[in-house]
């Protein structure tokens, strides 16, 4: 096989995986295709894999018929792309996959085996686990697409103008990493959560932290920051949260931006700028999921991947950026789709669930 620089591994035609089923529902096949290994990419036997909250919602028009579910994995390298040349067979790696994209669905994180899509992975050093390393790809790739989307800078550029940005749902397994990459650009994050997780985010890098149950918290903010608020960023989207947002910005207005279509009736103030950010537009290579989450192809976000996942890279070398707290399951790929059913349930706080599958 030309593409590879390690002759001694042949990828395999089928793998097992959790795939959509004729009915749309995930399920555990044995008969799932391998994804082929090109030149630049990394062919890689799947530890450990991560579930977030877009898993939840892969159905219905969703889905691509036998897609393979997942983005987040992290594992061992087994055969290296003839044109890659600062990895070797043995290093271990985590990143991200762009589940359910109709052009590429084999291309799932929820399989024995991944191959790295396009810059969105890194190398993970001796001090990480897998487990921890699998649960940064999709964090990563959405806390950075939301930092740009608020025209703000990451830590490579780190700001002169050092000013509060609102992470509201600092305790999110994205919130955790928003807030250090603000923190490391020399902004000053503030953060909402439950007050169970309150030492959780202060650890990460927030001034304060405000309890989003409380029916005065906009308010506190506002006190706090002074009426001064310029930039908040909605880790949880719901007419609540976009509503506290808003009311937390300060006079002068500013951005707001979110995970997820915010609902346009409560985002009413004119001196706000708004925003949503989709997570697997970070790979450039647009969406097929059904509007209003279908995107064209964007070369200057596939280029901003790689920035974004070059510093992703640094940082982590540097210990400077930290996984979110982990849930660990054991039992192989059969665990995930139990993984999949404690994430819908909604009962997860300061927690990621990771699934051991190898």
């Amino acid at each position: 096989m030309s593409s590879l620089t390690n002759y001694s591994f042949t990828p395999p035609a089928k793998q097992e995986a959790i795939i959509a089923g004729k009915d749309g529902k995930a399920i555990l096949s044995r008969d799932a295709p391998c994804p082929p290994l090109r030149s630049d990419q990394l062919y890689i036997r799947t530890e450990a894999v991560a579930i977030n909250p877009s898993d939840t919602k892969m159905q219905g028009d969703f889905i691509t018929p036998l897609g393979i579910f997942g983005a987040d994995y992290a594992g061992t390298v087994i055969a290296i792309g003839s044109a890659v040349t600062n990895v070797q067979v043995g290093d271990r790696v985590c990143g991200a996959q762009h589940s359910m994209y109709a052009k590429t669905p084999e291309y799932g994180a929820f399989g024995q085996y991944n191959v790295t899509n396009g810059a969105v992975w890194l190398k993970l050093p001796p001090s990480m686990s897998i487990e921890a390393g699998a649960s940064l790809g999709a964090g990563i790739s959405t806390a950075g697409l939301a930092i740009r989307a608020l025209g703000l800078p990451l830590p490579d550029a780190p700001t002169e103008n050092s000013t509060r940005v609102l992470v509201y749902g600092g305790s999110t397994a994205t919130g955790t990493i928003a807030i250090q990459l603000l923190k490391l650009a020399n902004f000053i994050p503030i953060a909402t959560c439950s007050p169970r997780n309150f030492e959780l985010v202060k650890s990460c890098g927030a001034e304060a932290v405000f309890d989003y149950h409380e029916s005065e918290c906009a308010a506190k903010i506002r006190s706090f920051t002074s009426n001064n608020l310029r930039y908040a960023l909605d880790c949880i989207t719901t007419v609540e949260s976009t509503q506290a947002c808003y009311k937390a910005i300060g006079r002068a207005g500013g951005k707001y931006v979110s995970l997820d279509p915010y609902p346009e009736h409560v985002a009413t103030r004119k001196v706000v700028k708004a925003d949503w950010v989709l997570g697997p537009s970070i790979f450039g290579d647009g969406s097929t999921w059904p509007a209003p989450y279908g995107r064209p192809a964007d070369p200057e976000l596939r280029k901003f991947g790689i920035e974004l996942w070059a510093i992703a890279q640094k940082l982590v070398d540097e210990g400077k950026l930290q996984h979110h707290p982990l849930r660990v399951l054991d039992g192989g790929l059969k665990a995930v789709i139990d993984g999949i059913e404690l994430v819908k349930k909604g009962n997860l706080s300061g927690e990621k669930i990771v699934v051991r599958v190898a």
